[in-house]
């Protein structure tokens, strides 16, 4: 059994409304899950996803997407990926799917967000 608890904060939280999918989750090793993060800041163009694993106090970035580029930390490539839309007026959406989960995958995740550079 692996066990995902779910977060999603942006930068400076005044004011925004953040919504996700799910708050945690109980999966099986193999399984495929996908992870929803939303915003209405319609400057806040990059949506980063960080994962902290149990007992460690440091959270390690997964990637980040910006526009609807994403850009993955290396070691996440083979069981994570990144994808959304945050270009235009309108809320901003973005996703983290969890492939071929694996024990080492139990972790907290945190889903972040900021203006655009």
């Amino acid at each position: 059994m692996i066990c995902f608890l779910l977060f999603c904060c942006l930068a400076g939280c005044l004011g925004l409304d953040v919504r996700q999918s799910v708050s945690d989750l109980i999966m099986k090793p193999g399984d495929e899950e996908q992870i929803s993060c939303s915003h209405d800041r319609t400057d806040y163009r990059v949506m980063l996803w960080y994962q902290q694993s149990p007992g460690d106090t440091a959270m390690k970035l997964i990637g980040y997407l910006y526009f609807k580029d994403p850009t993955m930390e290396e070691s996440y490539k083979d069981n994570f990926n990144i994808s959304g839309d945050l270009g235009g007026n309108t809320a901003k959406n973005g996703s983290l799917v969890v492939r071929g989960v694996k024990q080492e995958h139990s972790a907290v995740y945190y889903c972040a967000a900021r203006e655009a550079r």
